[in-house]
């Protein structure tokens, strides 16, 4: 029996992204339990290790031998799967979950993920990480096939893959799909027999598996297999699908063999510190950025203060290679939630303020060099330089743990424009002039690979995909070349898109 048994769906939506607002935000995390007890609550914690990912909705769907279940809410998983009474509203000995912000499709509740189908060989239900590069041109064929779209978000696009497929047998159906999406993704889906994991061929997107007592765990990150106390295994590899059923775990590669090229952003900013991407640890690799951005930039100073908390790590390196004190001249308020951001411009001025207050003892009458992990606008740049000064900074040294970003992105990171993109528009002076700052640097794209343990960029053969600094797309980009092109009935779905 595939029935959706139960689906509820609650909340409000959130107020639209002000153009200020220039934090990178990546579209979901993903968590799936194969044959365990009380699946959802295991799903629930593990969502709650993946909040970082996606803070916008979030979602859990369950099967418990007889039918599927389901729940999405808009807000955090906290606030979406407390209570007792979880496991009764979500029974089920295997589960799915996702945690999401919208880089396809909107912030609409109808987008919420898992996404749920009801085939010929029952029901599945799948959560999707990532973007699809070529999802307008496959919607715009689908419609004309015939097919009815619930929502505007990419990954709807390959549950009617899956449903229009020939093969008989869902995995062979699913890997059907699979052959037909391009981009970057991370893909987990539960039927009522199987749990199927994929990733990218190229790896762009992570995801892992573990082991809770011996049954099969995969997550978007490691820190999620901690919060619910699974061992890691190993990382599902670049164009593999893994097929959990009653007889363990199996292991497909149906795409030919090529070179892996993780996205290198998840060390930068994404991912947790505390997690272990494709072999390497987040937290070690962002000191090692900040110790090789120390090296490149060094600059005469009282203190190293990083922009919490994401440049913390990267400040410690810093710190740790010059010499320099390393001081906590900001501290971030860690209870400042959305319904707090009011969508007038006299309170958006206080927005920095509510998230960061300066810490005027280690910043006054100091040389101050400010690490943070990117500069993508600029605008909330300005505001904590301006903050510093007016904390009694005398000096203040601007370092970026990554290169200038450069190109847009299209594999799940909303990354805006290239007009929008500070450095994309400005030279070096310029942006210096224009942050307020008395000095500026980026760690070079060598320093990053360096600090990743790759050595030097290899130009003919990039190891990590990291076009933002680049301009070196790993995949083509269907849907943006006919959009440009013009000459497409797709080009009036973007507009739709854009604008649901």
């Amino acid at each position: 029996m595939s029935l959706l048994l139960t689906d509820r769906i609650t909340g409000t939506e959130p107020p639209p992204r002000h153009a200020d607002d220039e934090t990178l935000r990546l579209e979901c995390g993903v968590f799936g339990v194969w044959n365990v007890p009380d699946a959802a609550a295991i799903t629930a914690l593990g969502l709650h290790a993946l909040q970082h990912r996606g803070q916008e909705a979030c979602g859990i769907s369950t099967f418990d031998g007889m039918g599927f279940h389901s729940e999405k809410h808009m807000g955090h998983v906290g606030d979406a799967f407390a209570g007792e009474d979880l496991v009764k509203r979500l029974p089920g000995h295997s589960a799915i979950g996702h945690t999401r912000y919208s880089t396809a499709g909107g912030s609409v509740i109808r987008n919420v993920q898992p996404m749920f189908a009801d085939l010929v060989a029952g029901g599945i239900a799948l959560a999707h990480n990532g973007n699809l590069t070529n999802f307008l041109h496959l919607r715009h064929k689908l419609v004309a096939d015939g097919a009815i779209f619930q929502s505007t978000s990419d990954s709807e696009a390959i549950l009617h893959l899956i449903a229009r497929s020939k093969r008989g047998r869902v995995v062979d159906r699913f890997i059907d799909a699979l052959w037909q999406i391009e981009g970057g993704y991370a893909l987990i889906a539960i039927t009522n027999k199987k749990m199927i994991g994929a990733r990218d061929p190229l790896g762009i997107r992570p995801l892992v598996l573990g082991d809770l007592d011996g049954k099969p765990v995969l997550a978007s990150e490691t820190c999620a297999l901690d919060m619910v106390g699974a061992r890691f295994v190993r990382d599902v590899e670049h164009g593999e699908v893994v097929v959990i059923d009653e007889d363990g775990v199996r292991s497909l590669k149906p795409f030919p063999p090529t070179r892996a090229r993780p996205c290198v952003f998840e060390y930068v900013y994404f991912a947790r510190p505390d997690s272990v991407v494709n072999g390497r640890s987040v937290y070690d690799v962002r000191k090692r950025m900040g110790a090789r951005l120390a090296q490149e930039t060094a600059v005469n100073a009282d203190v190293i203060v990083p922009v919490p908390d994401s440049g913390v790590p990267a400040a410690l390196g810093y710190a740790h290679e010059s010499g320099i004190p390393f001081e906590m001249g900001i501290i971030r308020n860690h209870y400042v939630g959305r319904t707090f951001i009011q969508p007038t411009q006299g309170v958006r001025e206080f927005g920095v303020k509510m998230k960061h207050s300066p810490n005027r003892a280690a910043l006054a009458g100091k040389r101050v060099v400010l690490i943070d992990d990117s500069i993508v606008r600029g605008t909330t740049s300005v505001k904590i330089v301006r903050m510093v000064r007016a904390a009694g900074a005398r000096e203040v040294h601007l370092r970026s743990a990554s290169p200038p970003i450069l190109w847009p992105d299209f594999y799940g990171i909303d990354m805006p424009d290239r007009d929008k993109l500070l450095a994309a528009q400005k030279s070096l002076e310029e942006m210096t002039a224009f942050l307020e700052v008395d000095s500026l640097g980026f760690l070079s794209v060598d320093g990053l690979y360096w600090a990743m343990g790759a050595g030097q960029r290899d130009p003919a053969q990039p190891q990590f995909t990291d076009h933002y600094f680049t301009g070196d797309y790993p995949t083509r980009l269907l849907d943006r070349e006919i959009a440009e092109g013009r000459n497409d009935p797709t080009e009036r779905q973007l507009s739709f898109l854009v604008s649901a």
